[in-house]
């Protein structure tokens, strides 16, 4: 049994606050995760999306070195000195011939190794500290610790752990604050009280390692950085700086207790409450800043508290409790946590990382092909605050450097960088500077909001960006006079990253985005009653046609021997053509015959063991466009797409855990099953599940 519940909305335009016909909080509260022992790969999580605290069973970074994370938390190790290039400044890339012209792309140039590697590693995120438990005896290891206990209230934010050494309790409250880069931690033992029991702050130096995971840093090479204590009578201030990087962590406590460190030689420091004290409370405060004020614990379990219940309360919501299927219920255990696990590692002022704020990859940077699948569930879900912490916004703030990028290689308008960071720079790279996939991007978010806030507001927030793009797009199609299209490439690489850049034409996906962006681009201006420039006009309406290959799509034009072995392997992107774009709106119609061929053969001959996160919620969602919801929940279900215990993506052999982009896709698959689609409003779950969902527009 289906039902769509149409709840009252509490704030316009289309609800981003509802009162629920279901019961969230039972809901909610049934998923929350609970272990008896630390995992090896993935912490317990507190963090508002700028900022995460990860720990081990204990409650804290005890034996596993979980890291502290933010938005702001970033590390340029010194530039290079031995080769004469000592400025980004001197980084030239290397220039590829693109129909009949050099063209200058940020590739690492063999003669300016030292700059290029820099450029790619530089700057890295940063491990803030680790805190953990410090014991009066020196071999203390997790298995000597008894009746260990912890609970993740996803309603309120709050980990509660529990543990016993030699007999005694300890008792563990962990928060995060809702608006602050500030933990909350409350201690409740015996072992405190006669000095047993402290806690510690170790600090790591950042490394040059392209993937840091499951922990970031290192903490042997205490010479080549520098901590230093300034300490008061309920509060004390660490101070870290590594190269040119400093930053302060504020520690305030309550009761009497005492900091001293560093010690032998580290950067440890170790704060022991006053004798008869039982009970402990701290605020630790991570700020770029000096003299920052650690709100009180109180105040941040108070906020954290309101914050989620808040965001539960708000916004979109499944049901899938009432169906008898272990399917359903386990889609809603991803769901839920998926839900939580994204506000607290991608709802940034940034673009996240692929790993969130848990570890490193790709040393930390986030890379604008993968925003479309970290950030759209947001808006799909009616989390609309949280998508704007950083969309527009991160547009608005690349435009410069992106426009800058388009006229060194001679294009009109602004070319979005690949794998970027802070500084809008685009590490050099082949991959990096030849991949095309995330120009549409911005497109795709502004139609999204417009859906939802059909305003003049939302029309304006967006022009410049979709003008700049759109430019670009016409710009960069090359005009074919023996054909009379428009071609995309070569050089590039197409979504799969796995062909050769100097053979790839036309990949069916982009050119379906190129499409659907254009229409997208000309619908704007015309909704603003503005020229619309007949570049753009003449490049959509003249775009190469989708290649074919034995009546299937194929990844691009003329790719040999589509459908054997050695070609069916990464991101099958050619099922986004129907799964995440809709229906064009112009040009020649699908020809659906050649999409329900392309799916069927992907199922039945494309190497699955190669794919990996966002792939598996795009095929469900060209399953669902098709009809094939069981298919579908095949897809969500794949042995490979697997999350663990607390909810996190498995990254697998090809990324490390986790991999964000697989719990924000799989959540835009879920809003596709429960909102539905223009023409085809939701729900699209199996007929014999008993299912309820509020709050979902339909999506494109």
């Amino acid at each position: 049994m289906l039902l769509y519940s149409f709840p009252f909305w509490l704030i316009a335009p289309r609800g981003i606050y509802a009162a629920c016909g279901i019961d969230r909080r039972h809901v909610v509260r049934s998923f929350n995760p609970h272990r008896n022992a630390s995992s090896e790969t993935t912490p317990l999580q507190v963090g508002n999306g700028n900022f995460a605290f990860g720990v081990d069973v204990t409650g804290l970074q005890t034996f596993s070195p979980f890291a502290t994370m933010s938005t702001w938390g970033w590390h340029n190790f010194s530039l290079p000195t031995t080769s004469g290039q000592t400025s980004v400044d001197d980084f030239s890339g290397l220039d590829w011939w693109t129909h009949g012209r050099l063209v200058n792309y940020n590739q690492p140039n063999p003669a300016e190794s030292d700059i290029s590697n820099w450029l790619i590693q530089n700057p890295q995120r940063v491990n803030l500290a680790t805190i953990g438990f410090s014991f009066a005896e020196d071999d203390v290891t997790e298995e000597k610790l008894e009746d260990k206990s912890q609970t993740l209230d996803l309603w309120t934010g709050q980990i509660s752990s529990a543990f016993a050494y030699n007999g005694t309790p300890v008792e563990v409250e962990t928060w995060a604050d809702s608006s602050s880069d500030t933990i909350g931690i409350a201690i409740e033992s015996e072992l405190l009280s006669g000095g047993s029991l402290g806690v510690f702050f170790d600090f790591p130096l950042p490394t040059r390692n392209k993937f840091d995971a499951p922990f970031v840093g290192v903490f042997n090479a205490t010479d080549q950085h520098i901590t230093s204590l300034q300490a008061g009578e309920n509060s004390a201030t660490i101070r870290h700086d590594i190269d040119a990087t400093s930053y302060h962590v504020t520690v305030s406590w309550e009761p009497s207790a005492k900091i001293s460190g560093p010690l032998d030689g580290k950067h440890r420091y170790i704060l022991k409450s006053s004798q008869g004290v039982n009970k402990i409370k701290l605020s630790v405060a991570f700020s770029p800043a000096p003299n920052t004020d650690a709100p009180p614990f109180a105040g941040i379990a108070a906020a954290s508290t309101a914050w989620w219940e808040s965001f539960w309360r708000s916004g979109a919501f499944i049901d899938l409790t009432g169906a008898k299927s272990p399917n359903a219920i386990e889609l809603q255990r991803r769901t839920i946590l998926s839900q939580y696990l994204t506000a607290v590692n991608s709802a940034s002022s940034y673009p996240p990382q692929e790993s969130g704020l848990v570890n490193n990859g790709w040393y930390g940077k986030f890379h604008l092909e993968m925003i479309l699948w970290h950030l759209l569930h947001f808006a799909r879900w009616n989390h609309f605050p949280l998508l704007r912490r950083s969309v527009p916004t991160m547009y608005s703030k690349y435009l410069d450097s992106s426009v800058d990028r388009a006229n060194l290689q001679g294009y009109d308008g602004a070319r979005w960088g690949k794998m970027t960071d802070p500084t809008g720079r685009s590490a050099p790279g082949e991959i990096n500077s030849l991949l095309i996939w995330q120009q549409p991007h911005p497109l795709y978010f502004a139609e999204i909001e417009y859906r939802s806030f059909p305003s003049e507001a939302t029309l304006k927030s967006w022009d410049d960006i979709l003008t700049a793009t759109a430019d670009f797009m016409a710009s960069y199609a090359f005009y074919n006079q023996s054909t009379g299209f428009y071609d995309l490439g070569p050089p590039m690489y197409p979504a799969s990253e796995n062909t050769n850049p100097n053979a790839t034409i036309n990949p069916a996906f982009e050119l379906a985005y190129w499409r659907f962006g254009l229409d997208v681009a000309i619908k704007w201006k015309e909704r603003q009653n503005t020229s619309v420039p007949e570049k753009w006009i003449e490049v959509r309406d003249n775009l190469a046609p989708l290649p074919i290959a034995e009546d299937a799509f194929a990844v691009y034009e003329g790719i040999p021997n589509m459908w054997e072995n050695t070609t069916v392997q990464d991101h099958p992107a050619m099922s986004a053509v129907f799964g995440l774009l809709p229906p064009p709106s112009s040009g020649p119609p699908l020809n659906m015959t050649i999409v329900k061929n392309t799916a069927d053969k992907i199922r039945d001959l494309w190497d699955l063991e190669d794919c990996w996160g966002w792939d598996f919620p795009m095929l469900a969602m060209n399953s669902l466009r098709l009809g094939d919801v069981d298919q579908a929940v095949t897809y969500l279900l794949h042995p490979l797409f697997e999350f663990d215990d607390a909810g996190y993506p498995v990254g697998g052999s090809r990324v490390p855990t986790p991999y964000f982009p697989g719990s924000s896709s799989f959540l835009l698959a879920m809003a596709m099953m429960a909102g539905g689609w223009d023409g085809e409003p939701g729900p699209h779950f199996p007929e014999s599940w008993n299912v309820q969902v509020e709050g979902f527009v339909p999506g494109l």
